[in-house]
């Protein structure tokens, strides 16, 4: 019978999880997702005040003093992820993130609205229960401007994007699509 007793106890323990789970996505979701129009709202300025290439920084500076800055007020790890970077420094995703990603792409190709694409869980990482969540980020009409097929990008654009990301993979592209993720990651 003792063998049976950590099922039973793992099974018992299921509703708690579940609410706790529920409970840490709306914290992080209120805490975090303030982020996403900040950063919209700047580069549909930036594009409007500088031209898309001017844009650029937006989303190379600013993005990331954000999140940055959010990661420093929590200390969650949060990030920005996409199955194809732009910045492979600070956009590959983790196996958990890539496979949620490919999960995001999968759900949007079955009529899920992009948009409302999330995933959270309590996974262990070295031993430590840690809260995991992301939300998907599709691309918005100012996205497809540094983000759209290539070929339709403009020369100097794309001369820029070369200098400021050498390696470069996140063009092509459409509205609606996913682009990435912003990820967080918190000890529990």
């Amino acid at each position: 019978m003792k063998a049976f007793l950590p099922i039973t106890l793992l099974l018992a323990a299921l509703p708690a999880l579940a609410q706790d789970i529920g409970v840490l996505t709306a914290e992080t979701k209120k805490t975090v997702l303030p982020v996403v129009p900040k950063v919209v709202s700047a580069m549909q300025e930036a594009v409007a005040e500088k031209g898309v290439a001017g844009a650029i920084p937006v989303c190379k500076e600013l993005a990331p003093a954000l999140i940055k800055e959010k990661r420093k007020e929590t200390g969650w790890d949060i990030r920005r992820v996409s199955l194809k970077a732009r910045n492979a420094e600070r956009g590959t995703p983790d196996l958990w993130e890539a496979r949620v990603l490919a999960d995001f792409d999968i759900r949007a190709a079955n009529g899920e609205k992009p948009e409302t694409l999330e995933k959270s869980e309590i996974v262990t990482i070295d031993g430590k229960p840690v809260f995991r969540y992301m939300k998907a980020l599709p691309v918005g009409e100012v996205c497809l401007k540094c983000h759209g097929p290539a070929d339709g990008l403009d020369a100097g654009l794309k001369a820029k994007l070369g200098e400021t990301y050498p390696h470069d993979q996140a063009t092509g592209y459409s509205q609606g699509q996913i682009r990435g993720a912003l990820t967080v990651k918190r000890p529990l």
